[in-house]
């Protein structure tokens, strides 16, 4: 009696564990993507048809409530008004024309406000871009 071997070989995919991976990775960006929340203000900008391509450096945040906040490394820092010019010329020197800074103010703060922040960027020769929202 001869018997015989049998070699076969299954041509069946299985498709469950790729499943199981993507659905993992899934999992993984979904949580990771809820820890990293963004630092950021809820800011009214004034609208405005026209946009800069210049790349600011910081940014430097008005509340409606007159807070000032710091873009410091990608946190946002509360300071007050008079730690902003000791803020900057540390990290950035003074009278360095290729800083830019963006102020982000909310547009029901009075123009004073705005002003005193422009004012420490003139006496420091830093670039000013005021931030707004596309009409």
């Amino acid at each position: 009696m001869a018997l015989k071997k049998r070699n076969k070989v299954n041509a069946a995919f299985s498709m469950s564990s790729m499943t199981d991976i993507v659905f993992l990775l899934l999992i993984f960006f979904m949580v990771t993507s809820t820890l990293i929340a963004p630092n950021a203000l809820k800011l009214l900008l004034p609208q405005s048809s026209n946009q800069t391509s210049a790349k600011p450096i910081t940014t430097i945040s008005i509340t409606k409530d007159k807070r000032y906040h710091i873009n410091d490394n990608g946190r946002l820092r509360r300071v007050q008004f008079n730690e902003i010019e000791p803020f900057l010329q540390e990290r950035f020197g003074i009278n360095n024309p290729d800083i830019y800074i963006s102020l982000n103010a909310d547009k029901s703060l009075p123009i004073e406000e705005m002003v005193k922040v422009m004012n420490i960027a003139r006496r420091n020769q830093y670039k000013m871009i005021l931030a707004t929202d596309p009409e």
